[in-house]
Order: C-alpha cells, then structure tokens, then sequence
C-alpha cells in the first residue's frame, strides 16, 4: 500500500497523544489510511476489526471479556459498528487510573463520525484524542509522485488505493468505494425507500462544488422535501462524503450571503460522480476550476486534521456577487486567498482581494493568490504562489 512508502503527516502528532491520554479515536473516510497508519505505528498492540460479524458478535456478547483479554490494550477498527464498546473502555481507562495501574492504550478507528461522536460526548471526555484522517494530502502524493500533473491530483484524489492502482483501475475502484461505501453506510443510516433519487442527489451535490448549495432548489431538482434533502446533507458530511463551507459573517456594514458552499472530501470521487473519468475528459469540463478549488480548499483542512486542530475557514460573498474564495481566522487576524486554475499570473486575479482590504482593514494580515503557474511573489503585500506550496507558508 501506499501508506506504507509515504509518512504521512500527522503520525508526529499521533506519536505523542499516549503520554497525555490512554485513548486514539481516528476517524476520517473509508480508505483514507487508517488501518495502515494504526498499525504501523502501534504494531505492538494487536488488532480487531469489528466489520468481521464473528467477532463482532463475539464482542457484543461479551465486551467486558474482550477488552480483559488485550490487558495491555488493543487496535479496535471500524468502531462504529458498536459505538457502546466506548462505554467499557470508560470503565478500563478509568479503573486504571485509579488503582495507579500503568495505563493501557487503546486505538479506536471509525469511518462514520455521527456514531462515533456520540458515543465519544457521552462517554469519553477527557479520556481520548479525536483525530481525522482525511485522505492524501497534496504534500503527501508529490512525495510518492512528484510530477503529478494538476489534472492528475483532481482526478485521483487522495484515496491512497487510487494512486495505487493507476489510471487502470481508478474508474474501478471509485466506483467500487461509491456502491460498497456510499450506499450500503448511507442506507444504514437513512432506511431510504427510494434510492433512486438518493442517488440523484449525490450526483448532483457533484455539480455543485464550490457553489452556494440552496437547498430549495436541490429539492425541487430530486423531487424530496426540503428536510430531506438537508438529512441526506448532515449524513453525507457524518460519513466524510461532502462538507459546507459557510460565508464569513462579520459586523462590517454589508448585506453577506448567509448561504454555504459545498464540497466533497475526496476530488477523485466527485470526479467519477460527474462522469468524468480521464484526464483529457477533466481538461475540457467546465467545473475543473471548481475542483481544483476543492482540492486546494480540502488541503487547508487537511494542514489543520494532520496536526490535531481545526482550521477555521470560510469564504465573502456580498449581494453585488465579490467574492473571495476563502478566509483563514488566526489569532493574527484574517488571511484571505483567491484560488484560480489558470497556468498565467495577471494583475486581475487581486481585484477582489483588493475590494476585500477595503472591507476589512487591518484586520486582514494576508493576501494571496494560490494559482497553477510557475511565477512567484511572496514579498509585499500582494503574493502569489503556484497552489502546490502554500502550506510552506502557513502557520499555526
């Protein structure tokens, strides 16, 4: 596997949780790594994987006699299956601190993050590190390609299988993970009667990356009520299908949108959803800009996942339609970033920027144009840089 040729990027922040808390919760999407990164780091802990029915019968019937037997701890994958086992490791965890025992350590991995967090708000504060392991970040594939092409990061996404596979096998395998994946988590979570027009909906939440999601309008497109369409949204983000980015809100005397953008995690798997299966396909399809926004917007989110925190992210859009296409709050102040496809720097792509300066005033400490060409300013006010390397300028 892949995993085990790149390092990614969060096993630092992983390494050093035990020394605080006995517990890993790491959640993120099927086939975003891991299983593999679980136990290759904690190759001392053996492992169960609860989409096994025997055993997870056998733990069902008996969790207290499970956990008892791994009394130096445990990899537990696929946890959703019984979120109730977290119930019990509460009970280990602190049984042991009480009676000064040395502390047994748990890994506990899902791919369904409403079970999981529920289970986790109830039972396990104070006692567990959540962490999300989304897909590949861009850092992580140019390290086992370094000449991915732009087109080639889109269409693949970061689904390490897929790299894995090459050209050949990733209509297969994307469309394996949607109808083992999508349909069969999704349908344990919905009970959908009619899944035809389920399926609609996901392919059409597909064509409108990067755009404001109404859902009135999705509604009237799946033929669903407008509260189905906003359940099948909530499961699709549990499941680490798509997530909302929502506009930035600020007392600064405009009329903002208060409609959020949607994306997927995954740009490989919206690609396939938008039949979009070759590069020379991706090359000519209008919403390329859209997914090359999703690409870098999902890096953003990945800088923060793989070191243990969120990044508090959005994007301004007034009702005269400016718009910038994303904002990052640090304790600095605002960072504002246009992300175009385009291969050609022009002075045009700051005009919004500009617009945004005037806006917000000092409390915008950074602009930026993250783009597809070589050209490169950093110095100033005003810098742009090939999309590829921004996380060498980012900072906590």
């Amino acid at each position: 596997m892949i995993n085990n040729l790149i390092a990614r990027d969060m096993t630092s922040t992983i390494e050093g949780i035990f020394t605080y808390l006995p517990i890993i919760t790491l959640t993120g999407p099927r086939q975003s790594g891991k299983t593999t990164l679980c136990r290759s780091l904690f190759s001392n802990l053996p492992y169960v994987n609860l989409e096994d029915l025997a055993l997870l019968a056998e733990v069902q019937s008996d969790p207290k006699a499970f956990i008892e037997r791994h009394n130096s701890g445990v990899i537990i994958d696929e946890a959703q299956n019984y979120p109730e086992i977290f119930s019990y490791l509460q009970v280990e965890v602190d049984e042991d601190r009480f009676s000064g025992r040395p502390p047994r350590h748990y890994v506990v991995s899902g791919s369904n993050n409403f079970s999981l967090m529920e289970k986790i708000s109830q039972s396990m504060a104070g006692r567990t590190a959540v962490l999300s392991l989304l897909p590949l970040s861009i850092d992580e594939i140019l390290r086992y390609r370094p000449n991915a092409t732009t087109s080639e990061l889109i269409i693949n996404g970061g689904f390490p299988a897929v790299w894995v596979a090459g050209e050949s096998g990733r209509r297969l395998l994307l469309s394996n993970y949607y109808t083992t994946y999508i349909e069969r988590d999704v349908r344990k979570l919905l009970n959908i009667t009619n899944m035809s027009a389920f399926q609609l909906f996901v392919r059409l939440c597909a064509g409108r990356i990067g755009q404001e999601f109404n859902k009135l309008s999705m509604s009237n497109e799946v033929g669903v009520t407008v509260n189905t369409i906003s359940h099948w949204l909530r499961i699709l983000n549990a499941s680490y299908i798509t997530y909302t980015l929502n506009p930035y809100y600020a007392n600064i005397g405009k009329r903002l949108t208060k409609t959020p953008k949607l994306y997927f995690y995954d740009t490989g798997l919206a690609a396939y959803l938008l039949g979009i299966n070759t590069v020379e396909q991706l090359d000519v399809n209008p919403l390329r800009g859209n997914l090359l926004e999703n690409l870098i917007v999902n890096d953003f989110i990945k800088y923060g996942t793989n070191r243990g925190n969120n990044q508090h992210l959005y994007f301004y859009r007034d009702k005269s339609q400016r718009e910038v296409d994303m904002l990052r709050i640090t304790h600095n102040g605002i960072e504002a970033y246009e992300i175009k496809s385009s291969k050609t720097w022009t002075s045009s792509f700051f005009n919004n920027l500009e617009y945004l300066k005037k806006v917000l005033g000092e409390k915008l400490t950074r602009t930026m144009v993250l783009y597809d060409g070589d050209q490169e300013n950093i110095q100033g006010e005003n810098s742009y840089i090939n999309f590829r390397h921004f996380s060498q300028y980012l900072s906590d």
